[in-house]
């Protein structure tokens, strides 16, 4: 008798195969659903494009999630090796999540502290905010508290490292606690602290008050007698450019030192900054005066007229804040370069009758109230052209009549 079963293909397995993904497919993968692997390996791509990866494992009965880290940080081999370790476990009857929020809650504030900045560096603005976060903690806290357990910081510990510079460097002090309240806030969400020390030591420190110095700036009328010594003096060409555009055009100084040949458009008179290199995070245009546009001609006579506008000495390095700030200082006038954006709000304020959202469009601020900035569309861009020619007329020394302007 033939064997009835003969001739018919065994059924295939009904779990998933091991090692199902690839490393190539985990750094490229962008289309949001689940992948899975193997051991409960799986990874999570978000609506966002984020990857992460997840183990659902059965612990002592019942089923669980363990989030093993983003996948830009944990590499396919270790997240396999850590699933399938975690699986070992589980089946012996050990409790693997466990084991993981007292492994880490053997870090140190230190080492919390770095895994933190690790974790947000795709999101800081740029190096410098990136290195900022660290240098401050280095600094001031970990001398202090670097070494104890981040489940084991106290407020007094808090306290002694903010006390001593609270009055003395107001803006600093209130950076570190910041910052160490975001390394509390990681320590919460994982499970190894209640509290935030950072926050609950709010009524232990003096307030500040009015100790937040404003940027140092030039009376209106004075930028004339600056911008005539400015031009007068030694200083290199394109430092002197620099320096003269961030005032005619009340810019931020890194506005001006960041710019690229590839935002300019000289022919129609129009300076686009793209949003990234925005404090608003949104793109903005600055219209260029008659004497912006010569500044920006000559400068690009200086060079290829390719990459940035205002390199510094070192290739590839724009121009430095220090290097505007020290001929400021050379010249003989006690201001900063940012409070020439003072200087300009203040002679729309006093010598016109703009309108406060033009002069606040040309500064690039933002509407702060949710509400008025969803019907806030406009960029003011042909009232601010005419306003910028006026602040050229105001800042030109060979003018030293006052108009009052209409707007």
């Amino acid at each position: 008798m033939a064997d009835k079963n003969q001739g018919i293909e065994p059924k295939a397995p009904s779990k998933r195969p091991e090692k199902a993904l690839s490393a190539a497919f985990v750094r490229t993968v962008t289309k949001p659903g689940k992948y899975f692997d193997g051991h409960g390996l799986l990874l999570k791509v978000d609506l966002s494009g984020a990857r992460r990866w997840v183990q659902r494992i059965m612990i002592r009965g019942k089923r669980t999630e363990i989030g093993m880290g983003s996948a830009s940080l944990v590499s396919l081999a270790e997240a396999r090796e850590l699933a399938l370790a975690n699986r070992k476990l589980a089946r012996a009857g050990g409790d693997p999540l466990q084991a993981k929020r007292a492994s880490d809650a053997l870090l140190s504030f230190e080492e919390a502290a770095r895994k933190v900045h690790k974790i947000h560096e795709p999101t800081w603005r740029n190096p410098k905010h990136a290195a900022q976060f660290l240098s401050t903690l280095q600094t001031y806290t970990f001398p202090r508290m670097g070494k104890l357990k981040v489940s084991e910081v106290s407020t007094a510990d808090v306290l002694a490292v903010l006390q001593p510079i609270w009055l003395e460097k107001p803006e600093t002090a209130r950076r570190v606690r910041q910052r160490i309240g975001t390394v509390m806030k990681w320590a919460i969400a994982n499970g190894w602290r209640q509290d935030n020390p950072a926050e609950a030591i709010a009524q232990a420190l003096p307030k500040q008050g009015d100790m937040q110095q404003h940027r140092k700036s030039l009376p209106y009328d004075k930028v004339p007698e600056f911008l005539g010594a400015l031009k007068a003096s030694n200083a290199g060409t394109a430092t002197k450019l620099a320096l003269e555009l961030v005032i005619l055009t009340a810019s931020r100084s890194g506005e001006v030192r960041l710019a690229e040949w590839s935002e300019i458009d000289l022919a129609e008179a129009v300076w686009t900054r793209p949003a990234h290199r925005m404090k608003s995070k949104k793109e903005h245009r600055v219209p260029l005066s008659p004497r912006a546009v010569e500044l920006l001609a000559e400068a690009e006579n200086l060079g290829t007229g390719e990459g940035l506008v205002f390199p510094g000495t070192v290739h590839g390095k724009p121009l430095s804040d220090m290097t505007l700030s020290k001929l400021t200082k050379a010249l003989g006038f006690d201001v900063d370069v940012h409070g020439f954006r003072t200087s300009f709000k203040t002679w729309t304020q006093e010598r016109t009758n703009t309108a406060r959202d033009v002069s606040e469009a040309a500064l690039a601020h933002t509407v702060k109230d949710k509400a008025e900035a969803a019907y806030a569309r406009s960029d003011f861009f042909e009232k601010r052209r005419t306003l910028m020619g006026r602040w050229q007329v105001q800042c030109d020394s060979r003018n030293r009549s006052v108009v009052q302007f209409g707007q």
